[in-house]
């Protein structure tokens, strides 16, 4: 489990106006540790077993579609993706990117992540144990 200041950061981080999901994943593995604001694909994967505290924020359920199945309204920025396979594209971007590092400067660390696209940032945090990613709305263009 992650140490309680890592999870205290991250709660009063994903307190935050704009911010849409946070996940912390083992390092070792990409297991997920904690996410909050992702769907979840309600199977007995092995990473839903892994998942110590996963919690997910509630969405707004809107009428069942003619094929009854239930549709829910999400944020505009927010995507359809699951905590399960956000944490699998993060660990491999992390891996992948600690890699590239390593090979241009030995010994070098990848301290900080941040992609921002039109919709979203996304500010990815590698230490040695965790990986501690948050999703929030990108600042405004002045």
């Amino acid at each position: 489990m992650a140490p309680l200041s890592t999870l205290e950061n991250l709660a009063r981080i994903a307190s935050k106006p704009g911010v849409q999901s946070t996940l912390v994943l083992s390092r070792a593995d990409g297991a997920i540790i904690r996410a909050t604001g992702f769907a979840t694909n309600g199977s007995n994967s092995p990473a839903n077993e892994i998942s110590i505290h996963q919690s997910v924020e509630p969405h707004t359920a809107l009428p069942e579609s003619a094929d009854g199945k239930i549709e829910y309204a999400r944020n505009r920025t927010q995507s359809s993706k699951t905590a399960e396979e956000v944490a699998k594209m993060i660990f491999q971007f992390v891996s992948t990117t600690t890699g590239l590092i390593n090979d241009l400067e030995e010994g070098d660390d990848v301290q900080l992540l941040r992609l921002r696209t039109r919709n979203s940032e996304i500010v990815i945090v590698p230490d040695s144990a965790y990986i501690m990613v948050v999703v929030h709305d990108p600042p405004k263009a002045s």
